[in-house]
């Protein structure tokens, strides 16, 4: 399915080469240019598209003032294409796709474009169990409540596999495979690779939507273990066990969450 987008950009130039290396992907539909910030709300409103590529420097509204003028509609998904580092961690606190450097790299073009791909299958999933719903809830009211949600089964492409953390001024691109347990402190998550640990700015229920349930599971009110990198049980009492990870460290499960622990001992 064809992914309708939008490039916009105050340099006629950028644009031109923009869309020049968006021709490579047959995917993508570039169904109108914008000059400047005004330009690009009325036309995002307009086409509703699937994908922004937004310059953020622009004259007048800049790119986080597009963002701002688009609230009231189903936002599109957003790709920050900019000369400037500075506003990186703007960018990332606006939720966008990614954030890519001028002149933009052909690898890095691609990954964005499949974590685009990732997000839009997720979302038009999403949609039609919707419509389904609905329309059975017409025809055959018993066989909507029945059905599943869509995410009652879970497909890895629905989750992330980079995450970005902005701590102490600078922005890491963490693969989550390397991820070996997420401590909570309040709304702030410690992010542990096991040879270094992050700080991240969202609340737990967040997170765990963003990360795989057949790998990543809570096992503690303040802990999720990347069950991947679980190395041994070790039992205690009161039905309780610690998980031996792989870096060493040792974590308590409770006995609120002893059913994830089951996989390892039976």
């Amino acid at each position: 399915m064809a992914i309708r987008t939008i490039i916009v950009d105050d340099e006629p130039l950028a644009i031109q080469g923009l869309q020049l290396r968006l021709e490579e992907y047959p995917d993508i539909q570039i169904i109108e240019t914008c000059l400047n910030g005004r330009e690009a709300i009325r036309a995002i409103k307009t086409h509703k598209p699937d994908l922004v590529f937004l310059d953020i420097q622009m004259p007048g509204f800049d790119g986080f003032s597009v963002l701002q003028g688009i609230m009231e509609v189903e936002p599109p998904l957003v790709v920050f294409v900019t000369a400037y580092i500075d506003h990186a961690l703007r960018a990332f606190e606006a939720n966008a796709v990614d954030y890519l450097m001028k002149p933009v790299e052909t690898d890095r073009l691609a990954d964005t474009l499949e974590r685009v791909r990732g997000r839009l299958k997720t979302r038009r999933a999403a949609d039609e169990a919707k419509r389904l719903k609905e329309v059975l809830a017409e025809v055959a009211p018993d066989a909507a409540e029945n059905l599943p949600e869509i995410n009652s089964s879970p497909t890895a492409s629905r989750y992330e596999k980079i995450i970005n953390i902005k701590d102490r001024g600078q922005i890491f691109r963490v693969d989550v495979d390397t991820i070996e347990r997420i401590d909570a402190a309040g709304d702030y998550m410690c992010i542990n690779t096991g040879d270094n640990t992050l700080i991240l700015r969202e609340t737990m229920k967040d997170l765990e939507r963003r990360l795989d349930p057949r790998r990543f599971q809570r096992v503690h009110r303040s802990t999720i273990v990347n069950l991947d990198l679980v190395r041994q049980v070790r039992p205690h009492t009161n039905g309780e066990c610690f998980l031996i990870l792989q870096s060493g460290a040792e974590v308590k499960v409770s006995r609120s969450y002893r059913e994830v622990v089951a996989r390892f001992v039976y």
